[in-house]
């Protein structure tokens, strides 16, 4: 499902944010990825997106070459992987139902499968009745499970997801935890970045753990000591 093989990616003679790092995630594997800021996990996750290109070494994600890959092809690869971020990103104008919906609107999907499909994609991230709620009338953690349900609309093979809980208290992390976790028992590949031990050490996944560029340890459920 992802592969990468010896990829460097650096920004100048002095700046080296991949070095050499090879590493490979299984369809349906769930993978947490840790590490200080600037060891590189953003620069990784930029990578597969294809935001930015590797200086050296091979990137295959989905069965797609990236050296092969074409700007033309990049909005295709790009609804393959559903991405999460911090701080929501969410339309502030827009309910529930119409920033999910907008996701599918951009790719031309007609209204009638609009309707069809958002209602099922909420109910999957535990939202059903909040659909005409506006955003800045939801918590953060239920703000945080509109932009899952945004990611995965479109059912992306992979979902990304950096630092999802990084803004919540504990109960709604644990919240948007248990949707990732019920997302990737759907099938859906999830690779996870984040500073919370805590997550790490109960979720009990694979861990990488990344380190000025590189790769220093990749466990199988391991506890991870920050």
């Amino acid at each position: 499902m992802i592969l990468l093989d010896r990829v460097t990616k650096t920004y100048n003679r002095k700046s080296t944010a991949l070095d050499r790092i090879s590493l490979h995630v299984e369809p349906k594997e769930f993978v947490i990825v840790v590490g200080q800021s600037g060891a590189g996990k953003s620069t990784l996750l930029k990578l597969l997106t294809r935001e930015e290109r590797q200086t050296s070494g091979k990137i295959i994600v989905g069965g797609i070459d990236y050296d092969k890959l074409k700007d033309k092809d990049i909005p295709l690869l790009r609804r393959k992987i559903g991405v999460v971020f911090q701080d929501f990103k969410l339309l502030p104008n827009r309910t529930v139902f119409e920033n999910v919906a907008f996701a599918l609107e951009i790719v031309g999907m007609g209204n009638r499968e609009i309707r069809h499909t958002v209602p099922k994609v909420l109910d999957i991230v535990n939202l059903k009745g909040k659909e005409k709620r506006m955003p800045l009338e939801l918590s953060g953690g239920e703000r945080q499970r509109v932009a899952i349900a945004r990611a995965i609309v479109r059912q992306p093979k992979i979902l990304i997801a950096d630092e999802p809980t990084g803004n919540l208290d504990p109960k709604h992390a644990w919240d948007v935890i248990a949707v990732l976790e019920k997302i990737n028992r759907y099938g859906t590949t999830v690779l996870l970045t984040t500073h919370n031990q805590e997550v790490v050490n109960k979720l009990k996944r694979r861990v990488v753990t990344i380190e000025h560029g590189q790769i220093v340890s990749d466990r199988a459920k391991a506890a991870y000591n920050a």
